[in-house]
Formats: structure tokens, C-alpha cells, sequence
């Protein structure tokens, strides 16, 4: 006699569902091109943001990088400086040698110049031309009042110093603008004395040099050598801050994308498959 299978008898594989795909992990989401792409595209962001952030901190540091390329050894004007262009911030307070005539006729009396202790008072600047022809502006001396400070122009115009002269350099000043029509300056502006200078130079140098030694009875005009104390600009360090802060966040905002495809796809409901 023949055995026939009813259908509650069929095999338990023959009725078994399909197993259910499971879904990805954050790891494969990660691993696949679109956002490995997205990965690199993120870190090259946040290296740019981290390079901003390392050049805004260094900005942070006042006066140390300047103060180190300062010294007290004299080197020449025209080793530091050139005629016609802007001056460096780093020859800001050098000890420099120039050799220059002083021009006749060409000394500018500046008034509202503190000297130390001495106190207010007033400068003798004078029109010094190298050999080359370069002019340079050099503050000679100090006097109490403006007739010292006439009287001792008019020693120099009887007697000039000698042509070589040691000082610091110094950037030019702004000028003034109150008692020009009265001949009153308070300001060592390089523009303005070019304009005052009897012969227009063929050159001039962006600063002044404040002479180490006073001819004609002047008094030597206080010029110390620049601080070395190094100050913090805070505004520059928070800009820093922020800047890390950045290159975090790009990061950051490539995880919760690829975790949000993550989430996604998990919460996405899983098709059955059709029973016969």
C-alpha cells in the first residue's frame, strides 16, 4: 500500500520562513565610498580649521617674535632699511650707524616732546643725505625750551657735526594736523618734513633715527631699546578657540550623518517574504 503525505505531514523546511536580512551596521555605512569621500572631505576641512587655529594663537603672542630680532649692535641704515619703502616691523627699535650731511636750512623744531624725566619739551630734527643720496630724518636732541632748541640750530648751522651718526631707528609718525598755518608740529612725519626740505631727495627712508648722541648743547633725546615683555592678545586666543571648535564640528557633522543613515535604514520595516 502506497504512503501518501498530506500537507500536515510536509517537511518543516518546506513551510520555514525566510530569514530576514539584517540590517547594516554604523561600521559598513561608514565603510562604503560615498562616505568614505564624505570622511576625507571632512578631515581636509577640519585640517584647514586646526591650521587657521595654530596661526591665530601664534598671532597671540605680542612681542616676543620682534623683541628676538632686536640687539643693541649697531648695523648700518642701509643693511636694514631702503629708501622709498615701508619700513619693517622688525627693524622697529634697532641700533643703527648712518653717514649723512646735514642740510643747512633744513632743521624742523617739534614741539610736545616728553623726555623721561626732563619732561615736556622740544626736538631738533635735522635733513641728513647719505653718499648714495638716500635722505634720512635724525632727531639730534632734546631742549627745554624753543629758543634752546633755535640756538642750538643755529650752533649747527655755524658748526655741522660730523657726517657719521649711531641712533635707533624708529617708524615714522602720523601727521598732525592742528598748527600747521602757526608752524607748530608736535609729530616726526617723514612725509610732511619732505615737503618742508628745501630740495625735494631722490629718496627717503620710511623712519627716523633718534641720535644716541646730542650735538650743540642738546640734551640726548631718551630712546630705550624696546620691551621684551611678551603680552597675550585674549581676542586672538578665543579666535583660536573657535577655529578648533570648527574642525571638531566638521567631523562631528560627517558621524551624525552617517548615524542618521544608520537609524534610518534600521527603523525601515523588513519586507516578508510571500507564503504560499
Amino acid at each position: 500500500m502506497s504512503t501518501s503525505h498530506s500537507p500536515l505531514t510536509e517537511p518543516a523546511h518546506a513551510t520555514e520562513p525566510a530569514h530576514a536580512t539584517e540590517p547594516a551596521t554604523m561600521w559598513q555605512i561608514a565603510r562604503r565610498p560615498r562616505w568614505i569621500g564624505a570622511l576625507i572631505l571632512s578631515l581636509a576641512i577640519a585640517a584647514s580649521f586646526a591650521a587657521l587655529g595654530q596661526w591665530q594663537l601664534s598671532r597671540s603672542l605680542e612681542g616676543g617674535e620682534i623683541t628676538e630680532q632686536q640687539s643693541e649692535a649697531l648695523v648700518p641704515l642701509d643693511s636694514l632699511a631702503t629708501a622709498q619703502e615701508p619700513l619693517s616691523y622688525l627693524t622697529t627699535g634697532r641700533a643703527v650707524s648712518v653717514t649723512a650731511q646735514l642740510v643747512a636750512g633744513d632743521y624742523v623744531i617739534l614741539s610736545g616732546r616728553n623726555n623721561d624725566a626732563q619732561g615736556m619739551g622740544y626736538w631738533v630734527v635735522a635733513h641728513g643725505v647719505e653718499p648714495s643720496g638716500a635722505s634720512v630724518a635724525i632727531a639730534l636732541g632734546w631742549a627745554a625750551t624753543s629758543d634752546a632748541a633755535a640756538s642750538a640750530i643755529d650752533r649747527l648751522e655755524a658748526s655741522p657735526p660730523a657726517s657719521s651718526f649711531t641712533g635707533r631707528l624708529l617708524p615714522t609718525e602720523s601727521p598732525q594736523q592742528s598748527d600747521f598755518e602757526e608752524g607748530e608740529r608736535t609729530a616726526l612725519a617723514v612725509s610732511e618734513l619732505v615737503n618742508l626740505w628745501a630740495e625735494v631727495p631722490a629718496g627717503t627712508y620710511g623712519g627716523y633715527v633718534v641720535s644716541f648722541e646730542a650735538p650743540a648743547d642738546l640734551e640726548a633725546i631718551d630712546s630705550p631699546p624696546p620691551s621684551t615683555e611678551v603680552s597675550i592678545n585674549l581676542l586672538n586666543v578665543f579666535y583660536a578657540v573657535e577655529w578648533v571648535v570648527f574642525a571638531g564640528f566638521a567631523v562631528f557633522l560627517w558621524y551624525r550623518l552617517v548615524r542618521d543613515v544608520w537609524e534610518e535604514e534600521r527603523e525601515a520595516p523588513t519586507p516578508h517574504p510571500a507564503v504560499d
